[in-house]
């Protein structure tokens, strides 16, 4: 949305949908859409969605599939905005190894999609044996670290890590990457014809 402020000058004031209240994750939109839109105002508006999937996706697939719907949902739940966020942590088993990971998706006015999968983490026996008892990861690590609420600040990622790689950190970094096609105009040109640049990194 483009508006004219009273000297005439144009501003530009994104309204962006998240499909979720955890502020983690309202964090890592805000982050990802500052850096990827540095001259806009975001408006960020968080509203309950769908997924589909289960409580706990198991699989890469099911927790991509549960990005996808909570930005869709989000979309025809509210669709007057700019951007529509779905962001979905899941795991998946990989040889000996259970694997923490998050999907997002971002959906525009139009037809455009853009999505990206975070870093993996590899869970430590005593939470893996949790979720694999049915506990959703979230609940699991507040058990095994004696902490409340853990998914809505810094996750796994922070409690593994002593806090040098969070939740909303990672999240933001990949929003970062799904926001690309809405960004950089290569996504935009035709394969033959690649007749733009990328836009240059800023320091």
């Amino acid at each position: 949305m483009v508006n004219e402020d009273t000297h005439g000058a144009a501003e530009i004031r994104l309204r962006v949908v998240v499909a979720s209240h955890n502020p983690a994750k309202l964090t890592a939109v805000r982050a990802a859409f500052a850096a990827s839109f540095p001259a806009a105002t975001v408006e960020i508006v968080p509203v309950s969605a769908a997924s589909g999937v289960a409580e706990q996706p198991s699989s890469d697939a099911e927790t991509r599939r549960g990005a996808l719907n909570r930005a869709r949902d989000a979309r025809s739940r509210l669709p007057e905005a700019d951007y529509w966020v779905g962001l979905e942590g899941g795991v998946e088993r990989v040889g000996d190894e259970l694997l923490a990971f998050a999907w997002m998706a971002v959906l525009d006015t139009g037809q455009r999609l853009g999505t990206a999968r975070s870093v993996t983490l590899p869970l430590p026996p005593a939470v893996r044996e949790r979720v694999e008892g049915g506990e959703e990861l979230g609940a699991a690590n507040d058990a095994v670290f004696g902490t409340h609420g853990s998914k809505r600040r810094g996750g796994a990622f922070a409690l593994l890590t002593g806090g040098r790689l969070t939740r909303e950190g990672v999240y933001a970094e990949t929003l970062g990457l799904a926001l690309l096609p809405f960004v950089n105009p290569l996504y935009a040109a035709a394969p033959d014809k690649p007749n733009t640049k990328p836009t240059p990194c800023r320091d």
